[in-house]
């Protein structure tokens, strides 16, 4: 029998070299209200899910892939692309791609302040 998880994507990690201004940048672009938990060999902010349970993401003091080359995560956005995508900008992330459409939706491609590739998602 062939394994169908729930979710494939259990957990996802971006490596960041200041934590405090990567929280400060998530929170400025997602509207992120991020937690520290320091029960781990190193801090870590994590992203947070609805309910607590989902898949979900951290930030943690790390070495990040060069620019654009590492696994690109894409994040929901909290209201709709087009403001998300003025906030990333605005924040210190270079967008590089327009909105690209899928059925499911529209996303943009962007690097955040340290180069992880990171698409900022609207559900349709």
């Amino acid at each position: 029998m062939t394994f169908q998880p729930q979710n494939a994507l259990v957990w996802a990690e971006i490596p960041v070299t200041n934590l405090p201004s990567a929280m400060e940048f998530y929170k400025t672009v997602f509207n992120y209200t991020l937690t520290i938990d320091d029960t781990g060999p190193n801090p870590i902010a994590i992203l947070p899910t609805a309910d607590g349970t989902g898949t979900a993401a951290h930030l943690y003091p790390g070495k990040p892939a060069s620019d654009g080359t590492g696994a690109t995560l894409h994040l929901a956005v909290p209201d709709a692309l087009e403001p998300t995508v003025e906030r990333f900008k605005k924040a210190g992330g270079e967008v590089l791609s327009p909105p690209v459409t899928i059925p499911v939706g529209r996303f943009v491609y962007g690097l955040d302040p340290d180069g992880n590739s990171i698409g900022m998602f609207e559900a349709a």
